[in-house]
């Protein structure tokens, strides 16, 4: 059952701001101001009933009614350290004090704090970096640079991929949001990534599944002609396309052909990197693999001020170290959010938050997964690492027939994740796959209470008719 909690009806406190304490007094105006006024993305805006999040606390959510809802989405994968982590919030509090804003050109003691600590930490000597307002225009940015550092323009990404919403981000995506925006004209081009479990290549082992797709990907670079192709981007780890690991051996198999081709390798690590793949970067699962650019956003900061950035190799650095860069922009490592990531990065340092993500997946969330896979005829399969798992749902395990087709959901799926909520959890879902995404910092015991409402409203919900024999 969700546990309700009374709303609090507290005069505001001295310095508050009053039109915010009675938008927080008053869910009910918030949700009509927000129908009236407010245009969401990615969605149908007329068909919208969205959820009322009145306050958050470490792993829950607090909807309108009072509901309090334990969020396995971290809400778009991005507060790895929770809501409302103390530290993380004092240090924007006493940014905004000492210093609100200033001007990217400015030097200023929280942008070259952040980025130090994130060069502390990725693969490598990708030891500067820019700053960004996300992860989409992280990788605009990134892209831009490495057309300028070749002078080649096209640029090869995977089908099942994300990679941001502006122009040439959502381009580069391989996922059915680029359909809209996709004229051909942006110098992208597709290739098929390694999936085992819906393989292009016909294999059927993991062996195969890297070999075939290096093959493939080998092929694509010849039609194409090296000589036209700036770089290669991949997620480390595809996250919203489906967290798909990439065989031992894959991500080597990329860079050696990117090194062979005079090709540079763009790793997007905006959802996978900062602790949620149980290793900073994602990309350190492949042994000494270091791109030429990584971008990340997300859990660099907690989510809790919008930042993201390209982290930049020696190289591609000499290439505008006498030659200005034709790029920027206004936010650039903005204080409040760089205040954030240091507060976020030292707390991850001091409380061994990469070595928890990696001990929760492989003692709760790998064994709990695969154990409500062998007890539920509609699980096709479980894979990730870390804080960062996907249920694959099917509605036959011999056809694997997916139980929402691809780009869409569908009626079976909306049951499950209405059963979820009704018993307190919030879920991440895409297409036909639920994603488990929790916070970093989430308990031993909530991440299994969280499985066993899962595996509830499975039971529940699931056409492939409940625990299977």
């Amino acid at each position: 059952m969700i546990d309700a909690l009374p709303l609090e009806e507290s005069a505001p406190a001295p310095g508050r701001n009053e039109t915010l304490a009675r938008a927080y007094a008053d869910p009910d105006r918030a949700y009509e101001l927000d129908r009236r006024h407010v245009f969401h993305s990615w969605s149908a805006q007329a068909q919208l009933d969205p959820m009322v999040v009145t306050r958050a606390e470490g792993s829950h959510v607090w909807d309108r009614h009072g509901n309090k809802l334990l969020d396995f989405t971290s809400q778009l994968v991005f507060t790895n350290l929770g809501h409302q982590h103390p530290r993380i919030v004092e240090a924007i509090r006493q940014q905004a004090a000492d210093l609100c804003t200033v001007a990217p050109a400015y030097v200023n003691g929280a942008r070259s704090e952040a980025a130090r600590l994130i060069a502390k930490h990725t693969p490598g000597h990708l030891d500067r970096v820019l700053f960004t307002n996300g992860g989409a225009d992280a990788n605009e940015h990134a892209i831009r640079m490495a057309r300028l550092h070749t002078g080649k323009h096209k640029v090869l990404s995977t089908y099942r991929s994300y990679h941001g919403g502006t122009q040439l981000a959502v381009n580069v995506t391989g996922d059915p949001r680029r359909w809209a925006s996709d004229n051909g004209s942006t110098g992208t081009v597709h290739f098929f990534g390694p999936f085992l479990y819906r393989s292009a290549f016909h294999a059927t082992t993991e062996a195969e599944e890297c070999e075939r797709a290096l093959e493939h990907l080998e092929q694509v670079i010849a039609l194409e002609g090296a000589s036209t192709i700036a770089a290669i981007m991949l997620e480390s780890i595809p996250g919203t396309a489906g967290i798909m690991l990439p065989p031992a051996g894959y991500l080597e198999g990329v860079r050696e052909l990117c090194d062979r081709n005079g090709i540079l390798l763009i790793a997007d690590e905006v959802m996978a990197g900062f602790g949620r793949a149980g290793r900073w970067f994602a990309i350190e699962h492949a042994a000494g693999v270091v791109p030429d650019l990584l971008t990340f956003a997300k859990g660099v900061n907690s989510g809790y001020v919008p930042l993201g950035g390209v982290a930049i190799s020696d190289e591609v650095y000499r290439t505008f170290a006498d030659k200005a860069y034709p790029g920027g922009l206004t936010y650039s490592g903005h204080p409040l959010a760089c205040a954030a990531v240091v507060a976020t990065i030292e707390t991850m340092e001091d409380e061994g938050i990469v070595e928890r993500a990696a001990r929760l997946g492989e003692d709760i969330f790998g064994p709990g997964l695969r154990d409500l896979a062998q007890r539920h005829e509609g699980i096709g399969e479980v894979r990730g690492t870390g804080a960062f798992w996907a249920i694959e749902l099917v509605r036959d395990r011999a056809t694997r027939e997916p139980l929402a087709p691809y780009g869409q959901s569908s009626p079976e799926m909306g049951a499950i994740l209405a059963a979820c909520t009704r018993r307190g959890l919030l879920p991440f879902a895409n297409f036909n796959r639920i994603h488990v995404v929790p916070p970093l910092t989430i308990s031993d015991d909530e991440a299994r209470t969280g499985l066993a409402i899962l595996g509830d409203a499975l039971t529940e919900a699931s056409p492939a008719g409940g625990p299977s024999a």
